[in-house]
């Protein structure tokens, strides 16, 4: 068994690819925060890629972990000097295993903040990307404005604060520049929003205006914000996962990362101050990413809402599961070709009904061992970035909403806490105990959990959208999620 670090590079099996270019050379072009699963098998991976290839050691990673949950990346990133192994498994039981090493440096803020700032203000780092999950952006999704008033960026936007949050770091290493003439780097969101560039364009520069109304204004015009539409499935990594890969490739790694062999990031190309040679490994460099960016979002995210909540009721407990049982499967294309399909623009180069089976495929890869319970987390912040404009979409055109109304029901259902064999759901999320009381409240009012405008707008105004959401719900309360299935088939699906 071989301990993953730079020392035991030479050490590992020959089953598992080790980075081809010398560590020693790589140099830090990137700042990201928010290191993930999903990080290390998407942006990193690409990086690793390219400098495999020979290029771009220039643009290696440093990792800003702000929470206190991140303190065991530091740790374990410390420890085996910024490399982890990459699983990726094929519905064929195909792997391909891989030490990645793009990630040269890892900081946990709290540790130093001045080290964060130190290395956001090298003007060798000119892009600062970010995954942050939808909740990192601090907006409220039925307006789309920027929070202030949450207690972290309250305390960012006093004088003289030391930056806690993304946006204190980003903005006062924004301002450090400028007054060093040094030229503004890029921020590049890949988080799974819909103009996700766009949006961070907004509430970074609503943060910079409120901290400094001159520096604002120099954000908003001279901060370049691309939009970009990422995709890979990534689990949480267990326990099973490293026992399976120290088992398979003697490889003992604290936090290694497995994901599906699928693979995808569409990006607009506007790095004034320059990026890696992203396309030369498989990346989309496009003018206009709200194409691609749709269809991932309203095919993709809200297929997964769907098979989490009804499927986890039903009894199911992972993706594949419930992608076994014909109904749910059926639901899901119907879902996406009656409902999401018409929301969406033309898609360059894509067959949509191609992808829409593809999706069915890799949700069933039972290599791959997705929760449930991992797609059903932070709903508050899921459903009305992805779901929410679906429904708006199809109201405002006259569209089909029924089986949305479904998915929306189901969540209600979901967030009572309770599964229809009576065992207890743990629900993950950032608003739990206020979706838990709107949830329970539905005994004495069917629309209570519609009634947070902050999460679903004036969708309670609808009845278009009520009529069929409390039918949903009365069928799931008396029959459950297999029974609200079969009444939707029998009905057509319409």
């Amino acid at each position: 068994m071989t301990r993953l670090q730079a020392g035991a590079l030479a050490e590992l099996n020959d089953l598992v690819a080790v980075p081809g270019y010398p560590l020693g050379q790589r140099r830090i072009g990137i700042v990201h925060f928010g290191v993930g699963g999903f990080h290390r098998a998407h942006q990193a991976m690409y990086l690793d890629a390219l400098m495999n290839s020979g290029q771009d050691l220039d643009w290696a990673i440093c990792g800003v972990g702000l929470m206190p949950h991140d303190q065991r990346m530091r740790d374990v990133m410390a420890e085996q000097d910024g490399l982890y192994t990459l699983v990726s498994k094929a519905p064929d039981g195909t792997r391909d295993a891989r030490v990645v090493g793009s990630i040269a440096r890892y900081l946990y803020a709290p540790d130093g903040p001045e080290l964060v700032l130190a290395q956001l203000t090298d003007p060798m780092v000119r892009i600062v990307s970010l995954t942050v999950t939808e909740g990192g952006y601090n907006y409220n999704p039925s307006t789309g404005e920027f929070d202030a008033t949450t207690p972290a960026v309250a305390a960012d936007l006093a004088e003289d604060a030391v930056p806690t949050t993304t946006f204190g770091f980003v903005t006062e290493a924004l301002r450090r520049r400028r007054a060093a003439g040094v030229a503004p780097f890029t921020v590049m969101s890949c988080d799974n929003i819909q103009g996700n560039g766009h949006l961070a364009a907004k509430v970074f520069t609503a943060f910079a205006r409120l901290k400094d109304p001159e520096l604002g204004a120099w954000v908003a015009e001279q901060v370049p914000f691309p939009n970009s539409m990422v995709d890979r499935i990534t689990p949480v990594t267990t326990d099973a996962d490293r026992a399976d890969i120290a088992a398979e490739y003697g490889v003992e790694d604290a936090w290694p990362v497995v994901c599906e062999d699928f693979i995808q990031w569409v990006l607009e190309d506007r790095f004034p101050a320059g990026r890696p040679d992203w396309g030369s490994v498989g990346v989309q460099l496009v003018d206009d990413v709200e194409p691609y960016e749709l269809m991932k979002l309203r095919l993709l995210n809200c297929s997964h809402q769907g098979i989490a909540y009804l499927g986890y009721l039903a009894g199911y407990r992972f993706a594949h599961e419930a992608c076994s049982d014909p109904l749910l499967v059926e639901f899901l294309l119907a879902y996406m070709e009656r409902e999401a399909t018409p929301t969406l623009k033309p898609v360059p180069g894509i067959d949509l009904d191609a992808y829409r089976h593809e999706l069915i495929e890799r949700f069933a890869n039972e290599q791959v061992q997705d929760t449930l319970a991992r797609l059903a987390a932070e709903s508050s912040d899921r459903i009305p970035t992805w779901l929410v404009p679906v429904i708006r979409a199809n109201l405002s055109d006259g569209g089909a909403v029924r089986l949305s109304a479904a998915i929306v029901a189901s969540w209600a259902r979901y967030a009572r806490g309770v599964d229809e064999a009576g065992q207890p759901i743990e629900v993950v999320d950032r608003l739990r105990d206020r979706v838990l009381a709107a949830a329970a409240a539905q005994d004495e009012d069917p629309l209570a959990f519609l009634r947070d405008r902050e999460l679903f707008g004036d969708l309670v105004d609808h009845e278009d959208f009520t009529k069929p959401y409390l039918q949903a719900l009365a069928i799931l309360d008396d029959g459950g999620a297999l029974a609200l299935l079969r009444t939707l088939r029998e009905d057509g699906w319409n």
